[in-house]
């Protein structure tokens, strides 16, 4: 990176949050003879875009902490003029100009540059809907959108809300309305929340909702929107509609592209624009990051939209390596993310299942409920992990993790192994501290990886929850149970027989050899332990990924539960 393009380059920056912001920081640092320029069309520059609900919701009491800097500390440090209040109207290639409108006096303007970034974000998802236009329908996307929320509810003390979309934001915003007293609904079309899990882990998250009061209005359609009592109804297909003091629109997001668009730059995946791994566009000197650009899954290797900061801060890095004269290269987003919910925290990485099938690749998975920490020490909580893997090369794809303590410490280390390349074999590998605080001698991601080399070495075959309502129940094969007579009794899938674990040599005699056994207990270890013992007297069979307790989770609506014994059985 000694050699430098040009020293006295002048570089215009369209979008001044995230990828925008990091890449005049990063330029400045590079080049400090360089001219740099960025125009932002929002009153504020580098905002914690993720930290706007929790303004909301009073978890954050100060306006100013929603922005990490100003245009005046920015110019200060960096001497990088900041032009908030200004729109980019349109971009010239052919003359390297921008136009330029000042939002504040009307005035238009030229300016020209050497190179261009463009990082313009995304924009909230407003479906074309009656009356989406209403006082009390409000996005959420910008820090002046949340004072726009924020001062709604300050002045009207609304006490019911509807929540349009079940992303992140929907998530965050119900929690923080929640906990501000009001009644919380939320609607979508999808029939689940959280589109980056599995169906199987987001009924984790369904259910720590529900607990805490959010309704869930799954697999409806919104078709509009009506002002009645002096509220909002929300209008549903085939259905009667919600009613609430207010409405916020979390659909999604779209990429921010009609100055893309109209320059002639390559569009992709739903209007984003196309660029190379060194954050290049189809014209010469554009370069574009952040939300607004297509990218590379890191697992897949298919094209994906991916609006998370860490990517887009990333390629703002990479732009401004390139524009100053260096080679640095984006090798693709995988999408690892992690969000509060209530008393829970779920987090994700990779690819999940239901999208590595749709990619074409052959895969299985594991699913663990192991502690947060060593058993013995207390307060340990339980946690869900799925690790998807593919079945050929037992390649890492994904996981996903849901859980009261060490989530976030765990999704950290299996991000980092799919980017390393590891496969799902070697997790048993990795040397990762332990003390019984925070973990235990064979760490959770260690676990998994037992897990899958037991597969791989063909000393554990699996049955899955997809199969439980398929599994004969004619006595071709045996169900088997393997918990105590009183958890046997508190609930279990129909068909199925108990025989505790602790009785199961003695018992042997009671089972069928020509019969295949497919295995149940609570989280997968006692079952694991069973099929051990029936291996070892000439069984065929097969143990249950996750336990009774994933089951009945995900098909009985119940809660994650906090905490477990050594042995799997739960804490009553």
């Amino acid at each position: 990176m000694q050699e430098r393009w040009n020293d006295n380059m002048k570089v215009v920056i369209v979008g001044g949050v995230a990828g925008g912001a990091t890449a005049a920081a990063r330029i400045r640092r590079l080049n400090e003879q360089a001219e740099i320029v960025v125009f932002e069309r929002s009153g504020y520059i580098s905002y914690a875009n993720c930290g706007l609900p929790y303004y909301i919701g009073d978890v954050i009491t100060d306006r100013s902490d929603l922005t990490l800097q100003t245009p005046e500390s920015f110019f200060s440090r960096f001497h990088v003029n900041m032009k908030v209040r200004h729109e980019v109207t349109a971009i010239h290639p052919e003359k390297k100009e921008v136009t330029v409108k000042n939002l504040e006096t009307g005035e238009e303007f030229e300016e020209s540059y050497d190179k261009l970034i463009l990082s313009p974000g995304a924009k909230p998802t407003q479906p074309r809907l009656p009356g989406v236009g209403l006082d009390k329908l409000f996005t959420l996307r910008t820090v002046e959108d949340t004072f726009c929320i924020k001062d709604y509810i300050n002045a009207n003390h609304p006490k019911s809300a509807v929540l349009a979309g079940g992303g992140f934001i929907g998530l965050e915003l119900a929690e923080n309305l929640r906990e501000l007293g009001m009644d919380v609904t939320i609607v979508q079309r999808p029939k689940q929340l959280m589109n980056p899990f599995d169906a199987d882990m987001a009924s984790f998250i369904h259910n720590e909702m529900r607990k805490h009061g959010v309704k869930l209005a799954l697999g409806h359609t919104v078709e509009g929107f009506d002002e009645r009592d002096g509220g909002v109804d929300v209008l549903l297909k085939d259905e009667q509609p919600l009613h609430a003091d207010m409405v916020i629109l979390a659909i999604g997001v779209s990429p921010e592209t009609t100055l893309a668009k109209d320059a002639g730059l390559e569009l992709g995946i739903k209007g984003s624009i196309v660029v190379n791994d060194r954050m290049e566009t189809s014209i010469s000197d554009i370069y574009a990051v952040g939300d607004a650009v297509q990218v590379k899954h890191f697992v897949t290797g298919q094209d994906a939209l991916i609006s998370l900061a860490g990517p887009a801060n990333k390629q703002g890095r990479i732009a401004a390596d390139n524009i100053c004269g260096g080679d640095s290269h984006y090798t693709g987003s995988q999408g690892s993310s992690v969000i509060k919910v209530f008393d829970i925290t779920a987090a994700t990485t990779g690819v999940n299942e239901t999208n590595a099938r749709k990619a074409g690749l052959d895969v299985d998975t594991v699913i663990l409920s192991p502690m947060s920490h060593a058993g013995y020490y207390p307060d340990g909580k339980v946690m869900t992990m799925k690790v998807v893997f593919e079945k050929a090369t037992y390649r890492l794809l994904g996981a996903q993790i849901v859980g009261y303590e060490g989530v976030d410490k765990r999704i950290d280390v299996l991000a980092t192994a799919i980017r390393a390349g590891m496969k799902a074999t070697e997790l048993k590998d990795l040397d990762l501290a332990y003390a019984p605080p925070y973990s235990s001698a064979k760490d959770p991601v260690n676990m998994a990886g037992f897990m899958v080399e037991n597969i791989a070495n063909g000393v554990l075959k699996q049955w899955h929850l997809e199969d439980a309502d398929r599994l004969p129940r004619d006595g071709s094969v045996t169900l088997l149970d393997t918990r105590t007579v009183e958890e046997f009794a508190h609930g279990h899938i129909d068909g199925f027989f108990n025989i505790p674990v602790d009785e199961l040599r003695e018992r042997l005699g009671e089972l069928d050899k020509r019969k295949p056994v497919y295995v149940i207990c609570q989280s997968g270890l006692r079952s694991y332990i069973a099929c051990r013992i029936l291996a070892g007297n000439g069984f065929d069979c097969y143990n249950f990924s996750g336990g009774f307790r994933f089951y009945d989770a995900v098909t009985n609506d119940r809660c994650l539960i906090e905490s477990a014994t050594a042995c799997g059985m739960d804490r009553t």
